[in-house]
């Protein structure tokens, strides 16, 4: 099971904020709801040299509202935090941010020719499909 801190780290909640950390005190975050930056922090450490990305995960009429809030609702966090634990376990398998992008932006046999992350930003159960994925390399299964 991926460390709850890592997803965490990637939403770029404080390390001392210890709750935050476990699977419950996360989900309490995500229903107080998370703070505008970590949708800029995902955002940028999943394509750093594309400004729009945001606007995948939230629209851009949305997010506007979202800046005056500073927190997003608990649908976007959820949304938010979901794309945060892929990107966690795609570092823990590729090692690198480069190698991980590069596996979530390209698409995949698995995956019926999409793009992991599309797939991922599309539902829960794509994101369960890429983590399956995912897990079939860090494991040692055909993917």
């Amino acid at each position: 099971m991926l460390a709850f801190s890592g997803v965490a780290d990637v939403l770029g909640l404080p390390a001392k904020e210890i709750a935050a950390r476990s699977p419950f005190g996360l989900m309490s975050r995500i229903e107080e709801g998370l703070p505008i930056g970590a949708l800029e922090r995902v955002a940028h450490l999943l394509a750093p040299s594309d400004a729009q990305f945001k606007y995948r995960l939230i629209a851009k009429a949305t997010y506007e509202r979202r800046k005056t809030a500073l927190r997003l609702s608990s649908d976007e966090g959820t949304r938010l935090a979901r794309v945060a634990r892929v990107w966690s376990l795609a570092l823990d398998v590729w090692q690198t941010e480069e190698e991980a992008r590069d596996f979530l932006f390209r698409s995949h046999p698995m995956l019926e020719d999409r793009r992991p992350i599309d797939v991922v930003i599309q539902s829960e159960i794509g994101a369960e499909l890429v983590r399956d994925v995912l897990g079939s390399l860090k494991y040692g299964s055909a993917a």
